[in-house]
């Protein structure tokens, strides 16, 4: 049904969970009502203990199944029996991913010419930071009839929400650097038209983090470099300059200032 309604980030991390579940069960499906705490709980030790997952993954995964579950309550398959009363479904805080504004100058300034994937990666990150921090899916689906009159216009992937933005030089120096791009994106993230989209974008997003790891290490980063860091760097910043936070929460499309605070 998810599938059918085009929301395909969303179909790929219940499929995620759904595989995370069955290795647990070997394989072997089973009805709803063998769903109990006791099961519940023997999978999210056995994620624990044997695939040292953290508590913020086995929460995603649960999180999941729980509304799959609820799901069949609500079509009257199996009545409510709590299974997940007794596993964490909460979400903890994580380690700050944000790197300061002189990390940022340092990146932006680094001779990466010996490696066209090192530099094609840094730029990628340098962009989102520009644009307050857009998500890789939505710079890889921009296309160059959202620039208009010196404004970049995109609806987010992830919420549907219409956001606009400045156009500046050193977006514009970006786009410049990647000549023969002549597909209707404005990036070179999705090149062939003619071929799954969705597996370009995730195909870019793998190697364009695998090589800002390789980046972060050269700068002597504590934490992994990745994409998702330019969206984190860009909230820190933009707060360290006294920006106040229903104006960053909403140049980062959020609909909630707690989330932003998370940032």
């Amino acid at each position: 049904r998810l599938r059918g309604q085009g929301k395909e980030r969303t179909v790929e991390t219940y499929q995620s969970a759904l595989n995370s579940f069955m290795k647990f069960r070997d394989g072997i499906d089973l009805c709803f009502d063998e769903m109990d705490a006791d099961l519940m709980e023997h999978y999210e030790t056995e994620m624990r203990s044997t695939h040292h997952l953290s508590r913020n993954t086995t929460s995603f995964y649960m999180r999941i199944l729980r509304a799959t579950y609820n799901r069949a309550v609500d079509k009257g398959v199996i009545r409510q029996r709590f299974p997940f009363k007794h596993v964490y479904t909460g979400v903890e805080k994580t380690v700050k991913r944000a790197i300061s504004f002189k990390v940022i100058r340092q990146l932006k300034e680094m001779d990466l010419s010996h490696s066209q994937s090192m530099e094609f990666a840094r730029d990628m990150f340098m962009f989102s930071f520009y644009t307050r921090g857009m998500s890789f899916v939505d710079m890889a689906f921009l296309k160059k009839t959202d620039l208009n009159n010196g404004m970049l216009t995109y609806r987010r992937k992830k919420t549907g929400q219409l956001l606009s933005i400045r156009w500046e030089k050193c977006m514009q120096d970006i786009v410049d650097k990647y000549p023969g791009n002549y597909s209707t994106y404005l990036l070179p993230i999705i090149i062939h038209i003619r071929k799954d989209e969705r597996l370009q974008y995730k195909n870019s997003i793998c190697l364009v983090n695998r090589r800002l790891k390789e980046i972060g290490k050269k700068l002597g980063l504590v934490h992994p470099l990745t994409m998702y860091v330019a969206r984190h760097s860009w909230a820190s910043v933009a707060r360290g300059k006294h920006i106040p936070l229903s104006v960053i929460s909403e140049g980062m499309g959020h609909d909630s200032e707690k989330t932003t605070l998370i940032y």
